[in-house]
């Protein structure tokens, strides 16, 4: 493995192997740039971007991932080979003190933000843990998934606009619930707030036209990298809306993001074989490439003044519905993806009680408690919770980091009279 200029702990989240993508500023300049994460350090790729090749050097000077996104997987590859030979130790960056002073900046010193312009985002529910606990917890064991389930990766279109950055507070909503036992649905904040934990990826390449589709084994061209996610949901106010017309409000108050957009191909040594299928899916949905990935996940949630507790471990893996078929299956109807755009995993649930990934299974709707240090205990989140998602690959000696997905629960605004 070659090796950085830019001192890298052990065990760190972010080698020269993975060089995640974000948006910062500092303290002395607030203009949003375009950086990749070394260490504990960052590449300002504006102050560099002279030194990548002209047709990407634009790109590098923007102030949203967009633009570059917006290149083809090639021009990917040049950037992040490019940036890559500029971090190893004896490069032309290594040699130019002046410019790695000012390139160079410690992740104490910056603030992250939203890696891109979202226009749309659309979330999957693509863990079929997940979906069939769900469905046994609401239909029962012989109706747990739902006829299509196997068949097309479910899914609903999201709110953009409540897509932060980790870090960001999210206030408890208000809303209308039905409780049991009530004879009319009532008014107030909700009660049986919750986290997912799921993963992200944000589209890129050129897109696809109005009308035209985006084949199964060639969507890969379109995958820019993935990120953590947190979907917050509000699991009272969901039960009571979303028939018959699915998510709405209940998934609208927020969806936490990390700032970290690792790129597809440092996950490209920890590639699986796709998740079996069965019965055979239609043709359009068929993938003959393996795009699935070792990455292991884990919340810990952490309660106001207390440390925080270790609730979840699962694995990226478990997704039933890749990617590939989650682009293939959006656009089959001609719809149009744009670079930006956001895809979510949905709850990324494994086979066993502890690698749950929500609180509705882990407490099994209620029905069980989860119990926290301190003698604390929780069925749904609280006031001033703070869930925390972390994940890595990890294989041979080398590990690659999303950093974390990060969001505190603040009280519901008093109840309009």
């Amino acid at each position: 493995m070659s090796q950085s200029f830019v001192p890298v702990p052990e065990n760190s989240d972010f080698p020269l192997e993975n060089l995640p993508y974000a948006v910062f500023s500092t303290e002395n300049n607030k203009v949003h740039r375009i950086c990749v994460a070394i260490g504990e350090h960052v590449l300002d790729l504006k102050a560099v971007s002279q030194l990548f090749p002209f047709q990407v050097q634009k790109s590098l000077q923007a102030e949203t991932l967009n633009e570059l996104m917006g290149l083809d997987f090639e021009a990917w590859d040049v950037v992040r080979s490019q940036t890559q030979k500029l971090l190893t130790k004896g490069s032309e960056l290594d040699h130019n003190v002046d410019l790695k002073a000012v390139s160079i900046v410690p992740q104490s010193e910056i603030k992250l933000h939203l890696p891109a312009q979202i226009g749309d985002y659309t979330d999957f529910y693509s863990s079929i843990h997940h979906a069939t606990n769900v469905g046994i917890m609401f239909r029962g064991p012989d109706n747990a998934l739902m006829p299509n389930w196997r068949h097309l990766p479910v899914g609903y279109h999201g709110r953009a606009s409540s897509v932060v950055v980790s870090g960001t507070p999210i206030r408890r909503p208000l809303g209308q619930t039905f409780p049991d036992g009530a004879e009319k649905p009532v008014f107030g904040a909700c009660k049986l707030l919750d986290f997912e934990l799921e993963m992200a990826f944000f589209i890129g390449g050129k897109g696809n036209q109005l009308g035209e589709p985006i084949r199964v084994d060639e969507a890969w061209k379109n995958v820019f990298g993935f990120t953590l996610m947190n979907d917050w949901s509000a699991r009272d106010i969901q039960k009571w809306e979303y028939v018959p017309l699915g998510p709405f409000t209940a998934k609208n108050l927020g969806t936490t993001i990390s700032p970290w957009v690792v790129p597809t191909a440092a996950l490209k040594p920890f590639v699986l074989d796709n998740f079996p299928q069965e019965p055979e899916v239609l043709p359009y949905l068929r993938q003959n490439i393996p795009f699935n990935f070792d990455i292991n996940l884990e919340v810990s949630l952490k309660p106001a003044d207390q440390n925080e507790a270790l609730i979840s471990k699962s694995n990226f893996k478990h997704l039933y519905w890749t990617p590939l078929q989650q682009i293939a299956h959006h656009t089959v109807t001609g719809c149009n993806l744009r670079p930006g755009d956001l895809m979510a995993s949905g709850t990324i649930s494994g086979e066993t009680p502890d690698s749950y990934g929500s609180l509705l299974e882990l407490c099994w709707k209620g029905t069980k408690t989860l119990e926290l240090p301190g003698g604390k205990t929780r069925k749904f989140l609280q006031d001033f919770d703070e869930v925390i998602i972390r994940g890595h690959c990890e294989k041979n000696g080398l590990r690659i980091g999303f950093g974390e997905c990060v969001g505190q629960v603040l009280p519901a605004h008093p109840v309009p009279q």
